[in-house]
């Protein structure tokens, strides 16, 4: 392997999530983690008055961040090829463009660059706060965070099912409580959009009291509604459930799976990963 594809392959390597003897890359990770961390705290506290001085630390950081952000994002996509192996290098840097991670990282990096337009352009510059996006960049640093969304895209099909059933049931009984309602307080049930956040708030169980029903036929059927919301909402939690301790068993079941062989897992001239 040349000394060019030894330092690509590194890079990509310090940039994956950290292997347990890789201390380099958890260095990396952790440095990562933390300014993403510090970059969201800032935004945060840039909605409050701050003294000048506090403004220009923050302004240093922020520059900061989006050097190291930056660096990142163009060094990923120089890598991007190890990741893609079974496409050329052209194609395996659009492909890393169109995933999820990279929209993020690129659409967390763009607004920072939108003060050094002119000041009358307030609608971009308001479009800053999407920074807080950076947020998500944390899904590379975790085996947590990555499991998570493996366990909501395995079980995707089931949630939207159930959401479905508890959207439905939302409908309904925000219909037939406008229908009860109405008459008595046409003032709170005005339309089935009123009924609407009442069976959102009913169902959730999280009863916020603003609207709620007075007649004997509103107050049966809230009842009814709200037991069934016990239920019915519950329902997408235990598919959530039972994806995690699915997800903990396969985890266990691959790290007592024997690792391949590093040398004959990679080709030693290019660095590309060879097919088993």
């Amino acid at each position: 392997m040349s000394r060019y594809n030894r330092l690509k392959r590194r890079v990509y390597e310090v940039l994956e999530v950290a292997k347990p003897d890789d201390k380099l890359s958890k260095a990396v990770d952790i440095i990562l983690m933390s300014l993403i961390l510090l970059n969201v705290a800032l935004i945060i506290a840039g909605t409050f008055e701050l003294h000048e001085t506090a403004i220009q630390v923050f302004t240093v950081i922020e520059n900061v961040s989006v050097a190291v952000f930056t660096v990142e994002y163009i060094l990923r996509l120089w890598t991007s090829d190890l990741k893609f192996t079974e496409l050329s290098p052209f194609r395996a840097r659009l492909r890393y463009i169109r995933t999820f991670a990279a929209v993020i990282d690129l659409v967390s990096l763009l607004p920072s660059f939108i003060p050094a337009m002119s000041s009358s352009f307030m609608v971009l510059r308001m479009f800053r706060v999407l920074r807080l996006l950076r947020v998500f960049k944390l899904n590379r640093y975790t085996h947590a965070l990555k499991d998570i969304g493996e366990v909501f895209k395995r079980k995707a099909g089931q949630l939207i099912s159930s959401m479905l059933v508890v959207s439905f049931l939302m409908i309904i009984a925000a219909v037939l409580m406008y229908d009860a309602e109405h008459e008595a307080q046409p003032e709170v049930f005005d339309n089935a959009l009123s009924g609407m956040w009442w069976a959102i708030a009913t169902l959730t169980t999280v009863g916020y009291g603003d609207i709620y029903p007075v007649t004997v036929v509103g107050k049966i059927m809230s009842a009814i509604i709200a037991i069934l919301g016990i239920g019915l909402v519950a329902v997408p939690t235990g598919i959530i459930s039972a994806g995690f301790t699915e997800q903990i068993e396969r985890n266990k079941a691959e790290k007592e799976t024997p690792e391949p062989d590093d040398e004959k897992t990679f080709c030693p001239y290019c660095g590309h990963k060879l097919d088993k």
